[in-house]
């Protein structure tokens, strides 16, 4: 091989790596910001999931004689 045609392969295998780390850079980034993402998602989840057991307890303990009957409600023509 001549000197020109190694250098023109460093040149191009230089300009691989260079454009490879740059695209590493790229996803890296959009990995660490989808983790953060997931972590959020996964923070509201835990958040609904107790507001919905608290919602399943407060019904659970209401008596029956707390509910209103069909008599005590207006129709709303009235």
């Amino acid at each position: 091989m001549t000197e020109d045609t190694t250098r023109d392969r460093l040149d191009a295998l230089e300009s691989r790596l260079a454009y490879q780390e740059d695209w590493l850079d790229t996803l890296d980034r959009a990995l660490a910001a989808q983790d953060r993402r997931v972590a959020q998602l996964e923070r509201t989840n835990d958040m609904l999931r107790e507001r919905l057991r608290n919602l399943r307890q407060s019904v659970d303990h209401m008596s029956d004689d707390d509910a209103p009957t069909p008599s005590d409600e207006i129709p709303p023509h009235y």
